[in-house]
């Protein structure tokens, strides 16, 4: 990390969470954060459910909830964006304060609430954006819904046009009952009619189901069994953890989504399981704690084609994506791997 980053990062941290996000969004559009540009090798470029990467470190949904920096994101060394989430209306989300930060546990909780500015202006800047690596819009539901599931095929109807891929996220522990739809009766009426939806298009979009951690291991059976069935693109393990185990900070009683450190190993284990349960007929997507390249290539050797990271950046700066995706070259060429794919699962047993 560069000496004028730390001391950016030092002066967002005393600054309210939220507000520092804010302003972290404005220095990416101004210019004042790294670009070194798309970061590749023959090694990193990889490509999942039809997407071309240029590496498989990519950003997760709710950094850039709105869609607002997406061309300075672009050049930030990710291999891929994921914006939202992104409901059919536009709604303000939960009371604030809902953000936290847990620094002595590299962590923080999130009880935003899918707070955006609707589909409508989420498809005029996918419509509006340059060419550039793969950008992917995750799909979410109002809260005031009379149909929540019906509310993802309502975004992916209107935006899908002006992305490269959909995210169906029904594993967000903040809109009171959303993750019901997780169960299997539920998730494959759902999907069900994500998919027709997607169909629909004039190109359709390979579509992701991103999980929470939080199943248990009949839940991970019905997941596997619902995305098989309906012919997903993938999956994306894990979102967020209601459970708090391990927390030594402030704010460890909030309520909310936790990510970062903590959630490490968790997820991965739940990566882990979900390759075993797919058997290499769903690529997946690790997410949940990366906040170096040796935790990103563990994912990889647990069972992901890709990985995504968020609240390590609240920590390690923009910066840290493409110093794990440069670390990631070496430690495949330290293996003898010549691809992703090639890494991809080799050590799933340890994680089960």
């Amino acid at each position: 990390m560069l000496m004028f980053e730390r001391l950016g990062l030092a002066l967002l941290h005393r600054i309210e969470p939220e507000q520092a996000h804010a302003l972290a969004l404005a220095a990416l559009r101004s210019g004042l954060t790294p670009r070194p540009g798309p970061i590749t090798s023959p090694r990193l470029s990889t490509r999942i459910a039809g997407l071309d990467l240029p590496n498989p470190v990519g950003l997760a949904a709710g950094f850039d909830k709105n869609a607002v920096a997406l061309a300075a994101l672009a050049r930030a060394g990710f291999g891929f964006l994921e914006v939202g989430a992104t409901t059919p209306r536009a709604q303000p989300g939960n009371p604030k304060p809902r953000l936290f930060r847990l620094s002595e546990d590299r962590a923080a909780i999130n009880r935003f609430g899918f707070n955006n500015q609707g589909m409508e202006e989420m498809a005029r800047k996918l419509a509006a954006r340059p060419p550039m690596i793969p950008v992917g819009l995750n799909l979410g539901a109002n809260k005031n819904s009379p149909d929540r599931a019906a509310d993802f095929a309502t975004v992916l109807r209107h935006c899908g046009p002006h992305a490269d891929f959909a995210t169906v996220n029904v594993s967000s522990p903040n809109t009171e009952k959303l993750r019901d739809l997780q169960g299997k009766a539920a998730l494959s009426a759902l999907l069900e009619g994500v998919m027709a939806a997607n169909a629909g298009l004039d190109k359709p979009v390979p579509v992701f189901l991103k999980i929470a951690p939080d199943l248990t291991d009949p839940d991970l059976e019905d997941v596997a069994e619902a995305a098989l069935t309906a012919r997903l693109a993938g999956l994306i393990a894990t979102n967020t953890t209601l459970s708090r185990d391990g927390l030594t900070g402030p704010h460890a009683t909030e309520a909310g989504g936790l990510s970062g450190q903590p959630l490490f190993e968790h997820s991965t284990r739940v990566l882990a399981n979900l390759s075993r349960l797919t058997d290499g007929r769903l690529p997946l997507i690790g997410v949940g704690g990366i906040a170096s390249a040796d935790q990103a290539y563990a994912k990889i050797r647990a069972g992901a084609s890709a990985v995504q990271l968020y609240t390590g950046l609240v920590y390690g700066g923009l910066s840290l994506a493409a110093q794990i995706t440069r670390d990631l070259d070496r430690l495949l060429a330290r293996d003898g791997y010549d691809t992703i794919a090639q890494a991809t699962g080799t050590d799933r047993a340890a994680w089960l």
